[in-house]
């Protein structure tokens, strides 16, 4: 038989904690009322929103998947990775890697015939990409054509598929057979221009929200991209934008990550009523993680108190075999750094993908203003690709 408690003890737990009249929600909800002119910023994988509090309604902006270039840019740098898990599978004994090979090719051809200045400049229209429609086009002519030819000969030679050969000639770019310009500074560059334009624009409408960064509540909520990825300040996208955006004014410890926080649509905010409910959910919610914080500072004044770490960047030599948090990349020219950083987001089930790409190019948007044509980008700003077929 299962285990029960004693119904007078678990009256006793209960009233304190998780009955709905109990103390410890009582004090949640009157810290909730107390404080609800104090703005609460809710990031979820894909969005920003701010609830200004006092009654005021939200405002939001999305930052990922729902933004011009963002599928065209990842879907070239998935190249980079598309050959060598196609040589894995085939080590593994995949009947189907040839047809996939096959298919990608086919694909990689259309996207080719298909890109154009015109496309980029014109039809993508992406702000920070302003002034590198030419070099994007010319970037992604030279990805597809370069995965189509070494796919075709790979086909044929399956020499081209062993590991060795492939991060010689592919990867690093310092084989006997190298292509003009190693996928990996085309990893670099496709992370890098995806965080550029996230990034720019994210730190352009929290500039222009006028946010008291020093009272604002932050939730970062629900999944962000791997189920197990983004749940530390270190290897969660969000926390080193708002902390930039703040001018390092926000407090760390009123940051919460939090998978199990409720769901929102962006639609809901339309109506009053369940947008004024939503904000109502979400400072419940912030309470009920975070009253403790504030109760443990009233009771133990003396003790050692708890504060956050949020600077974990080791920096990455000639000699360093081992990293245990997101290297620092410290120049446009840190290869090393860099392609380490490629490496780390693979790595590590708890690092966010798009992370790779975000510390350089979000310290130079800090001390720049915000300028994106300022920003110098790994893998690209001095790396020439062969002009494309369609300029």
């Amino acid at each position: 038989m299962r285990y029960q408690p004693n119904p007078h003890f678990m009256r006793l737990f209960e009233m304190f904690t998780s009955a709905p009249d109990s103390i410890g929600q009582n004090l949640q909800q009157r810290l909730g009322e107390a404080h609800s002119d104090s703005p609460l910023l809710l990031a979820t994988g894909t969005d920003l929103v701010l609830f200004p509090g006092g009654g005021r309604p939200p405002t939001s902006v999305d930052i990922r998947k729902g933004t011009k270039g963002f599928f065209e840019i990842t879907a070239v740098s998935h190249l980079g990775l598309a050959i060598p898990y196609l040589a894995r599978l085939r080590e593994l004994g995949d009947l189907g890697c040839k047809t996939a090979a096959r298919e990608l090719i086919a694909q990689c051809r259309v996207v080719q015939d298909f890109n154009s200045v015109s496309y980029w400049r014109d039809e993508v229209a992406v702000t920070a990409w302003r002034g590198h429609e030419e070099k994007i086009t010319d970037l992604v002519d030279y990805t597809c054509a370069t995965t189509a030819d070494y796919l075709e000969r790979a086909v044929e030679n399956p020499k081209l598929l062993n590991f060795e050969y492939m991060r010689a000639n592919l990867l690093e770019g310092d084989g006997a057979d190298a292509v003009a310009v190693p996928f990996n500074d085309m990893m670099a560059a496709t992370f890098a221009l995806s965080a550029l334009d996230s990034l720019h624009r994210s730190l352009k409408w929290l500039h222009e929200q006028s946010i008291d960064w020093a009272r604002l509540m932050v939730i970062v909520a629900g999944r962000a991209g791997r189920p197990s990825a983004g749940l530390t300040w270190q290897t969660n996208n969000v926390c080193p934008l708002l902390y930039e955006a703040s001018n390092h004014e926000l407090d760390p410890a009123r940051l919460i990550i939090a998978p199990t926080a409720p769901a929102i649509e962006l639609e809901q905010l339309t109506d009053n009523e369940a947008s004024a409910r939503a904000e109502a959910q979400y400072r419940r919610f912030w309470y009920g993680c975070l009253s403790s914080v504030e109760m443990s500072r009233l009771m133990w004044p003396g003790y050692p108190a708890f504060r956050k770490g949020i600077d974990q960047t080791p920096v990455v030599d000639s000699d360093t075999e081992v990293v245990d948090a997101m290297p620092r990349v410290r120049s446009v020219h840190d290869k090393r750094a860099i392609v380490t950083r490629l490496r780390y987001v693979m790595e590590d089930p708890g690092a966010q993908i798009a992370t790779a790409g975000m510390q350089f190019v979000l310290d130079q948007l800090s001390v720049n203003g915000n300028r994106p044509e300022l920003v110098e980008i790994p893998g690209f700003t001095y790396t020439t690709y062969p002009v494309g077929s369609r300029r």
